[in-house]
């Protein structure tokens, strides 16, 4: 049982994801025929995609054969950032899709088939329209035929362009600085704090010591005040004194 929840625990290489499952039924002369069509997209969100029509008796099996087909079909989505380069418009069928770059942050903007393709290739933002036939399965293959046209565009002008992971790295760059300036701030408001307290705790002790002063000084005016008063009343009576003599 041990060994049986790692193997699930372990993580795909790649994701995989059922876009369509049709029943097909063939006339023959022993009676009809039933099987199942499966169309399969397969990613690794990191620029590859593909995909495969698997057939078989059954689900299961059409889904794995599916699978090994859009493996061996896989393609490498050339990324700027996380968008794709430049507008395209591509038809295949009866399936027409309109591809446009969308600036960061503004997610996958899509309908369900091209959605699931273009997450499976790793475009985080990018807005898309269908414009031919709504069936799920043009619509795939019209937006995987775009891609491929990005990607032959790219490699005959030689753009230059950045990956996810150069743009992970700036990220995890700029997320490093801003946790160290956050860090610095949150030191000097210690320090700050720290210096404010010790001007407090002096304060606190000397403002006891001038408190005593300023009474002692309160209690010692009164009695020069009062000795102010007596002495010219004694400067009075010498003076009555010096009267009566004469």
């Amino acid at each position: 049982m041990s060994a049986f929840h790692k193997r699930t625990q372990e993580p795909k290489e790649f994701e995989e994801k059922v876009i369509q499952i049709s029943r097909v039924s063939k006339k023959t002369k022993g009676g009809n025929n039933v099987g199942f069509s499966v169309l399969m997209v397969v990613g690794d969100k990191k620029g590859k995609v593909g995909i495969g029509l698997g057939k078989a008796p059954d689900v299961v099996s059409a889904i794995k054969k599916g699978i090994k087909k859009a493996k061996k079909k896989m393609i490498t989505v050339p990324l700027d950032g996380t968008t794709i380069p430049f507008i395209m418009r591509a038809k295949k069928g009866a399936g027409k899709v309109l591809l446009k770059p969308a600036p960061k942050g503004t997610g996958v903007i899509a309908g369900g088939p091209v959605r699931a393709i273009v997450e499976a290739a790793g475009i985080r933002d990018i807005s898309a329209k269908i414009l031919g036939s709504e069936n799920q399965s043009s619509s795939v293959y019209a937006t995987f035929e775009a891609l491929q046209k990005i990607t032959q565009i790219v490699d005959i002008r030689g753009i230059k362009l950045r990956s996810i992971m150069d743009i992970e790295a700036e990220e995890a760059a700029k997320q490093k600085e801003i946790q160290e300036k956050a860090k610095v701030a949150a030191d000097i408001a210690k320090e700050k704090a720290k210096a404010e307290s010790k001007a407090k705790k002096e304060t606190n002790k000397t403002a006891p010591v001038a408190k005593k002063e300023v009474k002692k000084v309160k209690k010692a005016a009164p009695k020069t005040a009062k000795k102010d008063e007596k002495a010219p009343t004694v400067k009075k009576a010498s003076d009555k004194k010096v009267a009566k003599k004469d």
